[in-house]
């Protein structure tokens, strides 16, 4: 087989039609060519992003939540034009195209009405970056840390260590706490009651003693102590002390309890707890007091 007639067939079968799209004849040439420019987008998108991280690392180095967001949308960005000059470089018409699947594109949308939700959701979160990876935030109830944020997902991980996918809709459309949105410290908040025949001044000057000598605290966020109610068996306290992350509240609430336990100890202040005092009417306790001398007589006549 000589070099022309390899040339002739390889444009036979690269040029052949295979199918129809939008009144445009698709061939393994276009099919190439599309695969090809989709290529070279995500390898401009791969070097754009390296460029920006490098240039902006110093200007968002307390923000990589915010860094990694802008990135994240000038890689859906580049990829979205790439794919349109892809689709218009072999022939298709877009808003043919458009017109000819609109009635399609709407039985998938009812199809997939939630994956569209997440989708449009997750662009929304992206373009806000009200939440950004890093972000330590309050789900139904659940402490997550947001690890990597999808147009579709979210990936968190819980302080068990267990990571959990959250639809971007529920993070776009229900209440969700952000505890590291402006700020990364957080307050957390312990009781504790004495009981009533205490040194109600003692009481304050040592949970102020002990949360000022907290070695963890936020240093410029003053601590407070608050005298909060008079319970039927104790005088309740509060303490707030403000943490340099809430992360690991769990670990710093329960070393606030033990310094307050240790330290009422060593001072000698009594933690209150329940107590119930039960008076009986006079006739109930003659009644007690006949059920006794009963039982000493019988006691007496079996000797």
């Amino acid at each position: 087989m000589t070099t022309e007639s390899i040339s002739t067939w390889a444009d036979h079968w690269l040029t052949k039609p295979l199918f129809t799209l939008a009144g445009t004849e698709v061939t393994l040439l276009s099919i190439f060519t599309l695969l090809l420019i989709i290529v070279l987008s995500l390898l401009t998108s791969f070097l754009v992003q390296r460029v920006l991280q490098r240039a902006l690392h110093k200007k968002f180095e307390s923000k990589q939540g915010t860094l990694a967001a802008m990135l994240r949308l000038v890689h859906y960005m580049i990829l979205f034009v790439g794919l349109g000059i892809a689709l218009q470089t072999i022939g298709i018409n877009m808003s043919a195209l458009f017109a000819a699947g609109a009635v399609f594109a709407i039985a998938i949308g009812f199809a997939m009405q939630n994956v569209t939700q997440n989708f449009v959701s997750g662009i929304i979160l992206l373009v806000e970056r009200s939440i950004k990876p890093g972000d330590i935030l309050e789900v139904d109830g659940t402490i997550i840390k947001v690890i990597e944020m999808g147009i579709r997902t979210t990936v968190g991980r819980t302080l068990l260590e267990e990571d959990i996918i959250i639809p971007n809709a529920i993070l776009s459309q229900s209440t969700v706490k952000n505890l590291t949105f402006k700020d990364d410290f957080y307050w957390i908040g312990t009781k504790v009651g004495v009981t009533y025949d205490s040194d109600m001044q003692k009481v304050i000057e040592v949970l102020t003693r002990i949360i000022q000598d907290l070695p963890w605290r936020v240093q410029n966020k003053e601590p407070s102590v608050h005298m909060t109610e008079f319970g039927s068996s104790s005088v309740d306290f509060a303490v707030w002390v403000a943490l340099p992350t809430p992360w690991r509240r769990r670990y710093f609430i329960s070393e606030l309890n033990k310094a307050i336990w240790f330290a009422f100890k060593e001072e000698g202040i009594t933690i209150a707890f329940p107590q119930v005092d039960v008076h009986f009417d006079p006739p109930v306790n003659d009644a007690f007091q006949n059920l006794r001398s009963f039982a000493d007589i019988r006691k007496e006549t079996m000797r």
